[in-house]
């Protein structure tokens, strides 16, 4: 497969243009609206081209897919204008600034024939795998999952700080700490949260949350740009626990663990390194040339969604809120 990436964003020099090029597709072109710096970009990273325009690359580079990591206000009508041009599409997160939109662009995208998937990394990972799977053979019944994700952000400018451009941190990093969550226990019925805007920007800067099931289970959900580096799920159950450090971001070249406790036996796995963007783009180019339905699909992504909308009205209001359930 090859790819047309829109934009220069750091996520796509520094992660998954790497991650395609190590795996068995290409990176055949880049876009900016800046020509130079798409130039420049695509010269350090032995890209054949380069654009100055996003719909110029559609309509003249030879490819075949279109990686979309603009900011989130941005995705949606984006990837309508690939799909356009009959592109399949990988999307980094949130796929959409709300459930609304994000169902609209699924419609779309299947209404022109072409493949949409959510880039979760995280999921392709072989810990996040075999952690949902001890989870689901090893321990007993789930009492409450507890996820976080927090980076200190010391820039007044970034684009996660603006409103306009679906900025803040549930949207940034707290859709990992949903993802996660949702991923052991299913969809949630209730959601309640606070958040604060501590650089006074418009958008919440941390937000603490809790999603709730009907069945007396819990999920308590933080996220941040406030404070140290924090990125951990935990699962508490009737016989024990399990818990990942470092579970949403880990380096390519770098190890990673899980440790688990069942009946007081305590158990560590460790995973040797992997490049789970690379994972992420063979998964999805492997669903795209079999025809199949790309493995975080539309119920996965609209899942999300609907529970972070959730929590976003909760803080707005004030007061727990319902989930919406699907239709």
């Amino acid at each position: 497969m090859r790819f047309g990436v829109i934009s220069t964003a750091k996520i796509a020099r520094e992660d998954v243009i790497p991650g395609i090029q190590k795996s068995d597709h290409t990176v055949a072109a880049i876009s900016s609206r800046d020509r130079d710096r798409a130039s420049e970009v695509a010269e350090t990273l032995g890209i054949d081209s380069a654009f100055g325009d996003y719909e110029a690359m559609f309509a003249d580079a030879d490819i075949d897919a279109v990686y979309n990591p603009l900011p989130n206000a941005l995705h949606a009508e984006w990837s309508q204008r690939a799909a356009d041009h009959g592109l399949d599409v990988l999307c980094e997160k949130p796929l959409a600034v709300d459930t609304a939109e994000a169902a609209d662009l699924f419609d779309y995208c299947a209404d022109q024939g072409v493949a949409l998937m959510e880039a979760f990394m995280y999921q392709f990972h072989p810990r996040t795998q075999r952690a949902r799977e001890i989870v689901e053979t090893e321990l007993g019944e789930i009492h409450t999952v507890d996820a976080s994700f927090k980076f200190p952000l010391d820039d007044p400018d970034n684009i996660r700080l603006d409103p306009e451009l679906a900025g803040g941190s549930l949207m940034d990093v707290g859709c990992y700490a949903v993802s996660a969550a949702r991923g052991f226990l299913g969809e949630p019925d209730r959601a309640f949260a606070h958040a604060r805007d501590s650089w006074d920007s418009g958008v919440d800067t941390n937000l603490s949350g809790v999603l709730s099931y009907d069945d007396g289970r819990v999920a308590s959900i933080s996220c941040g740009f406030d404070g140290p580096d924090r990125d951990y799920y935990r699962v508490e159950t009737d016989d024990g626990w399990l818990e990942a450090p470092n579970c949403f971001g880990p380096e390519h070249d770098q190890s990673v663990s899980l440790t688990y406790s069942v009946d007081g036996r305590e158990v560590t796995e460790t995973f040797d390194p992997v490049d789970h963007y690379q994972l992420q783009v063979e998964a999805f180019a492997e669903a795209v040339e079999n025809g199949e339905t790309p493995p975080i699909d539309r119920t996965e992504t609209l899942g999300n969604m609907r529970a972070m909308d959730a929590l976003a009205r909760s803080a707005d209001a004030g007061e727990p809120v319902d989930v919406a359930q699907p239709e």
